[in-house]
C-alpha cells in the first residue's frame, strides 16, 4: 500500500490549504431538506497534503456542522486531474476508513457530478471494495447540472462556473456526456499497483 504523499507543508498548513481553498463546504440543503456537504474535486491539492490532514479538518471542521443529521454529498468532478486533484486508492481508502460509523450511517446520497468514463470505471471496479454495500448504493451519476437540481435547492448552493461551462461544452459536444472525453490519458497512474491497472484495463 503506498503512503500518503510527502507534502513539504506541515500539518497546520496543510489544514489551512484545505481550508483556504474550501474543497469541502457545508451549504444549502437538498429537495428532502438535508444539509448538503459540496466538494469541488479541482480544488483538492492532491499532491500538497495528506490523508491525516483531510481527516483532521473533516472531524474538526466539517462534521460537527452537520449536528448529527441525515446529509447528502455534491461531489463536482469537473475538470479534475489525476496529476493534481485526484488521490492514490490507498489515500482515498484511508480517508474513508477514518469517517467515523456514525457520520457514514447519516450520509443518504452522493450527487457525483460531471463524472468522466475512468471515475465510472473506477467506482463500478473498486467501489464495493472501497466502500460499504450501502453507501455504494447511495451514489448518484449526475452527467449534467440539470439533472442535479432535481434534488438539490438550486438557489442555495454555488457551483463554480468552469462547472457550468462545462455543461454549455456538452451541448456542442454530447459524446463528452458519457465520459468518452473528459477523463486525462494516464489516469491510470492513480491506482497503486500493476494489478490495480490490469483489472481496469481487462474491463475497459
Amino acid at each position: 500500500m503506498a503512503s500518503s504523499p510527502c507534502s513539504a507543508l506541515s500539518l497546520s498548513d496543510q489544514i489551512n490549504l484545505i481550508d483556504k481553498l474550501e474543497v469541502f463546504k457545508i451549504q444549502g440543503r437538498d429537495k428532502r431538506g438535508r444539509k448538503v456537504l459540496r466538494i469541488i474535486g479541482k480544488f483538492f491539492p492532491a499532491r500538497l497534503v495528506s490523508s491525516k490532514a483531510v481527516t483532521k479538518y473533516l472531524e474538526d471542521t466539517v462534521f460537527p456542522k452537520l449536528n448529527e443529521k441525515p446529509f447528502s454529498v455534491v461531489y463536482i468532478h469537473t475538470d479534475v486531474q489525476r496529476c493534481e486533484n485526484f488521490p492514490r486508492i490507498s489515500t482515498f481508502r484511508s480517508i474513508y476508513e477514518s469517517i467515523p460509523s456514525d457520520v457514514k450511517d447519516l450520509l443518504e446520497a452522493v450527487y457525483f457530478v460531471h463524472p468522466g468514463l475512468l471515475a465510472r470505471l473506477f467506482l463500478a471496479t473498486f467501489g464495493r471494495f472501497l466502500f460499504t454495500g450501502r453507501l455504494y448504493g447511495k451514489i448518484n451519476f449526475v452527467s449534467r447540472l440539470q439533472f442535479l437540481w432535481d434534488h438539490v435547492r438550486r438557489t442555495e448552493i454555488e457551483i463554480p462556473k468552469f462547472a457550468y461551462d462545462h455543461d454549455e461544452e456538452l451541448e456542442y459536444r454530447p459524446i463528452m456526456g458519457y465520459g468518452i472525453e473528459s477523463d486525462h490519458p494516464g489516469a491510470f497512474a492513480m491506482f497503486d499497483s500493476p494489478i490495480d491497472m490490469y483489472s481496469m484495463r481487462c474491463i475497459a
